[in-house]
């Protein structure tokens, strides 16, 4: 989905709930992977995986300046001769632990396995988050939690749009150690472009 597209679904979303909820949640993924230097993991169900949501994500990060937020898509099923990108099943949800985030996006309630790991993770310091359709377990597992539930006037594809878009908004800067290429980059076209001062 552009952002013309985007623009519009926020025009008629304009003063729901839908358009907070998905800013808050956007506000609170970037916030968990920023300060930490990203380390973001992005898992589905057996029968949903967020592939679209794991691209929009990583046009975002490139778009706003913020890695960060690129994702590493984990797969319940690798297949042999894949990308690297396309090639972390779910042992990687054993190594996940303080200073990473895990993104569950979950319509329907995942299987127990996936729901035993993600527990894991979260006692290992992992910071856990959920795109859910109102599973219980799920939404007990998790630090953070936006639920479309069946029947709901947007569906989940929409509301990871929302999400992806709004995680890459540039509102405040983002505190950093070090600036990076990018930054210098972008502060020296300024610099050059700028119009001369004016002598008096």
């Amino acid at each position: 989905m552009d952002a013309v597209r985007v623009a519009l679904l926020r025009e008629v979303l304009a003063g729901t709930e839908w358009l907070r909820g998905t800013r808050r949640f956007a506000g609170v993924l970037r916030g968990s992977v920023v300060p930490n230097g990203g380390g973001l993991l992005l898992v589905g169900t057996e029968a949903y995986e967020p592939w679209h949501l794991a691209a929009h994500l990583t046009d975002e990060a490139a778009w706003s300046g913020v890695p960060e937020l690129t994702p590493t898509l984990v797969r319940h099923r690798v297949e042999p001769g894949r990308g690297p990108h396309l090639s972390v099943g779910l042992g990687r949800l054993a190594a996940a632990g303080r200073g990473e985030t895990l993104l569950v996006v979950a319509p329907e309630r995942p299987d127990g396995g996936l729901l035993e790991r993600v527990h894991d993770a979260r006692r290992a310091g992992a910071r856990v988050l959920a795109l859910d359709g109102g599973d219980p377990e799920v939404r007990g597992l998790v630090h953070e939690s936006l639920t479309v539930p069946p029947g709901a006037e947007v569906d989940l594809d929409t509301v990871q749009h929302l999400v992806s878009a709004a995680a890459g908004e540039n509102g405040l800067p983002v505190q950093r150690g070090r600036r990076g290429f990018r930054d210098r980059l972008s502060r020296l076209a300024d610099q050059l472009t700028a119009p001369p001062p004016a002598r008096w």
